[in-house]
């Protein structure tokens, strides 16, 4: 895994991105459903938010979401595309398809803002 050092920001301080492969038992439910459940994620550090869990494809029921039109640039981690809950919540999840090199290894996997971590 990969860690990134940036600087930005207004404060001159430095923006770091740390990622790494975990084995916390991740699960999203959204609409009453679970949408994913992961026991591989790959975590994302970013300075000033939140770990984020990315998933692999493999272990999210991408039936359950549709194409999003939004898309985002994130400076750090490249362009970014979304899924929404078809007729609820938009842009439910993202990726990054083709991210910034110091981010390759999220590539392709999918991130959630409802993602928890739960104990077994």
């Amino acid at each position: 895994m990969s860690t990134a050092g940036h600087h930005g920001g207004t404060s001159g301080g430095g923006h770091r991105i740390r990622v790494e492969r975990g084995d916390q038992h991740v699960r999203v439910e959204l609409g009453g459903r679970v949408v994913a459940e992961s026991r591989r994620p790959v975590l994302l550090h970013e300075t000033g938010l939140p770990v984020r869990y990315y998933l692999p494809p493999q272990d999210v029921r991408t039936e359950l979401l549709e194409t999003s039109t939004t898309r985002t640039v994130c400076p750090f981690k490249g362009t970014a595309s979304y899924w929404s809950l078809p007729g609820g919540e938009r842009d439910v999840a993202w990726a990054y398809p083709e991210p910034l090199p110091e981010v390759a290894d999220i590539a392709g996997l999918l991130c959630f803002y409802a993602a928890e971590v739960v104990g077994d």
